[in-house]
């Protein structure tokens, strides 16, 4: 109904704003990955200025007091999913759409993202997060199923490139191309992975600034940096090591483009000491100030 709008009071969007067709994104600032073993830590370091936090690992109802203390410090937590499959040719299950929507209740959030992936069919989990088929067809469905999404969530969705470590051979358009064109017909907000998109270039070719360029990079929410390593020929997106040079150098050139609204460390294990992951936030900070050096 015309003139009928909504309000989102955790972002101040109203109607079209919440699938953030022409909205601004939450300013969130440098965060990192909230994992159990980093708790006391995150609570503890300076430069924090958000978290995100795998939505599978929560209980809505029973918060770990750890993301309690980091609310009512007034952190922003962000529920990141890993197992919506929003790239399937099935619709998203509603039971997972429905716990995403309660997490991000919960946690007061501005904003829920996940994946951009296939990770299951007919049933049959694939156990990783796999890139999807760049067709027409496919972005046919995705459109359908992100619409869907929206749709069930109270806060703005954001979905993130993922790391591939193979290409399907009859993809129509770029990396880039397709998330374009599925941000023009749905609004949808984008997480950025520079080290994501480094571990395609590594692995497969693809001009990771190149993709910059063909991002719609005003409809950003945020960023993810992490570290890898090189086995066997291949780039493996572990999180578990320091961000390399050339993924901070990703950002630097993103950030030549577009002024993210927030950049987030992940890591997932093997973790370093906290005077460690504080200078991976203050490389991140440099990165980003070195925007206007490049062009």
């Amino acid at each position: 109904m015309a003139g009928a709008e909504t309000r989102d009071e955790r972002t101040g969007m109203t109607g079209a704003g919440l699938r953030g067709e022409g909205a601004r994104m939450a300013e969130l600032g440098v965060g990192i990955g909230w994992r159990a073993e980093l708790d006391l830590t995150i609570e503890r370091m300076d430069g924090v200025d958000f978290v995100e936090v795998i939505a599978e690992n929560l209980k809505p109802a029973n918060l770990p007091e750890s993301l309690r203390v980091l609310r009512s410090k007034g952190v922003p937590v962000i529920p990141h999913g890993v197992s919506l499959g929003i790239g399937a040719a099935e619709p998203p299950s509603p039971a997972r759409l429905a716990h995403l929507a309660s997490c991000a209740e919960a946690l007061d959030a501005p904003l829920v993202s996940e994946h951009l992936a296939f990770v299951r069919g007919g049933g049959i989990e694939a156990g990783h997060l796999l890139p999807v088929p760049r067709t027409r067809e496919s972005l046919r469905v995705i459109t359908a199923n992100v619409r869907r999404a929206q749709d069930a969530l109270p806060v703005p969705l954001a979905l993130e490139n993922v790391a591939a470590i193979f290409g399907w051979p009859d993809d129509e358009l770029t990396e880039g191309q397709f998330l374009a064109e599925l941000v023009e017909s749905t609004g949808v907000g984008l997480l950025i992975d520079v080290a994501n998109l480094y571990t395609n270039q590594f692995n497969l070719g693809l001009s990771a600034v190149d993709a910059l360029d063909a991002l719609p990079l005003e409809h950003l929410a945020y960023v993810h940096v992490a570290g890898g390593y090189e086995h066997r020929g291949l780039w493996h997106d572990t999180h578990t090591t320091a961000a390399p040079q050339p993924v901070l150098d990703l950002l630097t050139e993103l950030c030549a483009r577009a002024t993210p609204p927030g950049v987030l460390l992940e890591w997932d294990d093997e973790f370093p000491s906290d005077a460690a992951l504080g200078e991976e936030l203050s490389k991140i900070r440099t990165a980003m100030s070195l925007a206007g050096e490049v062009r």
